[in-house]
């Protein structure tokens, strides 16, 4: 673990920023902390591009005291539009060169503490990609859920374009990702709670709403389901589902960040591009606030 927040700022978290769309682009101009010492948690599909990935998180990391990035599955893609034309574990890592050289935090680093208002706690960004576990229902193996997924038209681009090099799969990545993330957290000294980041939930729960069921193969893995439960996780922050919500699981608490595309963010009421506070945290408040029709 490595250095602490302090002062009286506040934890704030955002994904799928997807700047790609200049509407969205314009949403991260203007973000803005509340105060000098806010951290900024983000969980991935900033962009497809490393020039798109490097301007927002460089606009951002000047701005928020620190920020803390995870990739989504869009970064890791190789787009036919990007001349960084690296694949798998090199792109990931070439990112991290990236957000190094911006003093940008990723899972390849020490976890910081927030030690601000509703600290201490430890910030764990992690890397954790999918195995195709979440399968749809009446499917026993990933080539029957993939058989569905073809049938209904619902494939993930990842298929395409997000290749696992030098795994054999995407899946056996996500287990190496898995057991060096396991390593990590377990080797977490007792008494802390723990703030996990990651593009894609612990738990399957939150895909329980998607409108096209078959699209959780690519939204996480049964791997991490007990996560919650044996690490101390307070808060689990993720983003990938473009569904901003907060839900509660066996006492711990899922937050969804996502900004989402512009055709998704305009049917909502509430103003796009808002940051969601993680720290500090008044379930009370948040609960009025729900009853207001804001998002969670």
């Amino acid at each position: 673990m490595t250095s602490t927040a302090g002062g009286a700022g506040q934890l704030w978290a955002v994904s799928d920023l997807h700047i790609g769309y200049p509407e969205n682009r314009a949403l991260v101009e203007a973000m803005r902390p509340a105060g000098d010492d806010d951290w900024l948690l983000v969980a991935g599909d900033v962009a497809e591009t490393v020039a798109d990935i490097r301007w927002a998180l460089g606009t951002l990391a000047g701005r928020f005291r620190r920020v803390v990035w995870v990739p989504g599955n869009h970064e890791l893609w190789t787009h036919p539009k990007d001349p960084v034309t690296l694949r798998g574990a090199a792109r990931y890592d070439h990112l991290v060169d990236v957000c190094r050289e911006l003093g940008v935090t990723t899972p390849e680093d020490p976890y910081p503490v927030w030690d601000g208002p509703g600290g201490p706690a430890v910030i764990a960004p992690l890397f954790l990609l999918y195995d195709y576990s979440f399968l749809p229902a009446g499917c026993a193996t990933k080539d029957e859920g993939l058989a569905y997924a073809h049938g209904t038209g619902i494939v993930c681009t990842d298929e395409a374009l997000l290749h696992p090099d030098p795994y054999p799969s995407r899946e056996a990545w996500c287990r190496a990702r898995v057991a060096q993330a396991e390593a990590r957290l377990a080797a977490l000294p007792d008494g802390l709670p723990v703030i996990p980041v990651n593009h894609y939930p612990l738990d399957r729960h939150p895909t329980e709403v998607l409108w096209h069921p078959e699209f959780a193969m690519w939204c996480g893995t049964r791997l991490t389901a007990d996560w919650h439960r044996r690490f101390r996780v307070d808060t689990m922050v993720y983003g990938h589902l473009h569904i901003p919500r907060t839900t509660w699981h066996e006492g711990v608490r899922f937050e969804e960040v996502s900004v989402g595309y512009p055709r998704e963010w305009r049917k909502r009421s509430a103003p796009p591009g808002q940051l969601r506070l993680i720290r500090p945290y008044d379930r009370a408040a948040a609960g009025a606030e729900s009853r207001k029709g804001g998002f969670r």
